[in-house]
């Protein structure tokens, strides 16, 4: 079975919880690397899946109207 797409609103959330480990000093230098790695990740992803919403508005408006809104 495929693995179900996270949505943008559950991949914020864990870039919140990563962001608030992060800001506890007693988390060591290379725990923070491996979190810092794991919540680039979930930006590429967010950013990934905005790109595809942008380009289905984009699509959705050449069917009616050509104008253009700002996410």
């Amino acid at each position: 079975m495929a693995k179900a797409a996270k949505t943008i609103e559950s991949t914020f959330d864990e870039l919140e919880q990563i962001i608030e480990q992060l800001e506890n000093p007693e988390v060591g230098l290379e725990e923070s690397f491996k979190l810092y790695q794991s919540g680039m990740k979930l930006v590429k992803s967010c950013n990934d899946s905005i790109d595809k919403v942008e380009k289905k508005i984009l699509i959705l408006n050449e069917e009616g109207e050509s104008e253009e809104h700002e996410l």
